[in-house]
């Protein structure tokens, strides 16, 4: 029906960004790391470059914001979430942020950030 907002948008290859965020985020051991609080961008491309991951802390204070390569991710549907190929002592040395003071998204830090992960561009 025109002007009704669908209630959950998603295809076997397609998913609404607001179904992404909020979503868990799990280590191959099955233990939950965190979960997606928000996706970036490529202006230009279009593409999802990272999802930032939020972790640790509690009712959001102290946690920490790392941003993931969308190739990291792995969306599995029995879990209902994504699983990334990094144990806890690779994501204690993970390029991360606190709330409110994000880096500065340029080819340098994309770059580290890729390069932490083992993507290349």
């Amino acid at each position: 029906m025109a002007g009704q907002e669908p209630e959950h948008v998603e295809t076997s290859t397609l998913i609404a960004s607001d179904q992404v965020e909020g979503t868990s985020v799990y280590n191959e051991q099955g233990e939950k790391f965190g979960k997606i609080l928000n996706l970036m961008v490529n202006k230009q491309s279009g593409q999802v470059e990272y999802a930032v991951m939020s972790f640790g802390g509690f009712l959001g204070m102290g946690e920490d914001h790392y941003p993931l390569p969308w190739k990291t991710l792995n969306y599995n549907t029995e879990k209902q979430g994504f699983v990334v190929d990094i144990d806890q002592p690779m994501l204690d040395k993970a390029p991360r942020h606190n709330p409110g003071k994000e880096p500065v998204w340029d080819a340098t830090y994309g770059t580290m950030v890729n390069s932490y992960y083992g993507i290349v561009w």
